[in-house]
């Protein structure tokens, strides 16, 4: 061939990594023993018998390529090898045919009317992972089979699809309406938990926008209330710890950040509302203590009419703190602040 073979073999080398069509990787081998294959072109052409040429294939490693060849009915594409294998449209002609032969099964899948053919085909996609093509079948066959089992197979998996493709909201909604089409299932609980764990693993991180929390930890809750006995329920609850200690941070730092811009009534409240929202909060002590800071702080910016309560709420959250927290490494601290606020009571 006056096309360096070289060339031709670096050229499909860089295309392998990104393709898994069979017939560009066969391509690929037939490139390396281009010179062989040449033999074999002649050979047709001279008329030799197809047993003959097949076994010289078969001492060349090559049987395996032409089998495969003409299974994917690429025989005439030797001819056209010989044609243009002078010219520099060879391997473009070479790689469009390949991936037409690729595609060609599936694009005819989508348009036969064969819904038993589509389904098992679906039903094989979705076992390889390869979930888009799986996913594209089921949205065409899901009307067809709507009211049989397989119809509720096809439901199942097309949430699994979209979980899978990392869809978390589109899939936790096909999760949830497969529960509520199909609720004596016995798939029925599984799915109402993964309707709660996909917007658990959509809810971003602390300083962004919670809304997606706060649906997780309602849906994670009415799973638990409608499966209290479930095996699931130890999980779901370990999930919902996890979403309130997000929530938790998101509003410490807030209260914090208040804090730090000696907005301090903000601060105060923002404190307050953690405190009920998270009465088990493990950030207690440290939050008393920065309430009694803000606390003696905005009474020393107040008007005189305000100072007297707001002197009163620091001590008051001291003495909390105290009691609560007898060995607190705050107090020693904290012990000029309440001095001075009763200083500041006194006169």
């Amino acid at each position: 061939m006056k096309y360096k073979v070289n060339e031709l073999f670096h050229f499909y080398i860089h295309l392998l990594p990104h393709t898994s069509c069979p017939a560009i990787i066969y391509l690929y081998q037939l490139v390396f023993f281009a010179h062989y294959v040449d033999l074999i072109i002649l050979g047709i052409f001279e008329g030799r018998k197809i047993y003959e040429l097949i076994w010289q294939a078969n001492r060349l490693n090559l049987k395996i390529i032409f089998k495969e060849f003409n299974r994917l009915g690429c025989t005439f594409f030797l001819y056209f090898c010989r044609m243009f294998q002078k010219t520099a449209f060879f391997s473009l002609i070479i790689l469009v045919m390949a991936l037409g032969s690729c595609k060609s099964t599936y694009q005819k899948l989508l348009k036969s009317t064969d819904q038993e053919a589509k389904y098992e085909a679906a039903i094989d996609y979705f076992e390889k992972k390869n979930y888009t093509k799986a996913l594209e079948l089921f949205d065409l066959l899901q009307a067809v089979f709507r009211g049989t089992s397989k119809g509720e197979e096809i439901s199942y998996r097309m949430a699994y699809c979209y979980y899978n493709l990392e869809d978390y909201i589109v899939a936790s909604y096909y999760f949830k309406k497969h529960a509520q089409t199909y609720p004596l299932s016995v798939r029925a609980e599984e799915c109402l938990y993964m309707n709660a764990y996909c917007y658990f693993l959509d809810s971003p991180r602390y300083s962004l926008d919670q809304s997606n929390t706060l649906e997780a930890l309602k849906e994670l809750q009415a799973f638990i209330d409608l499966y209290p006995r479930s095996s699931r329920v130890a999980e779901a609850n370990n999930l919902i710890d996890e979403l309130r200690a997000k929530l938790e941070q998101k509003d410490y730092n807030i209260a914090i950040l208040f804090y730090k811009m000696r907005d301090y009534m903000a601060a105060i409240t923002s404190f307050q509302n953690l405190l009920k929202r998270f009465p088990d909060t493990e950030r207690r002590e440290e939050v008393l203590n920065y309430m009694t800071l803000a606390y003696f702080e905005f009474a020393e910016r107040s008007i005189p009419e305000k100072r007297r309560e707001r002197y009163e709420s620091a001590i008051e959250t001291y003495n909390n703190l105290l009691y609560q927290y007898p060995e607190s490494k705050y107090l020693k601290s904290l012990e000029p602040v309440q001095a001075e606020s009763r200083k500041k009571l006194s006169n």
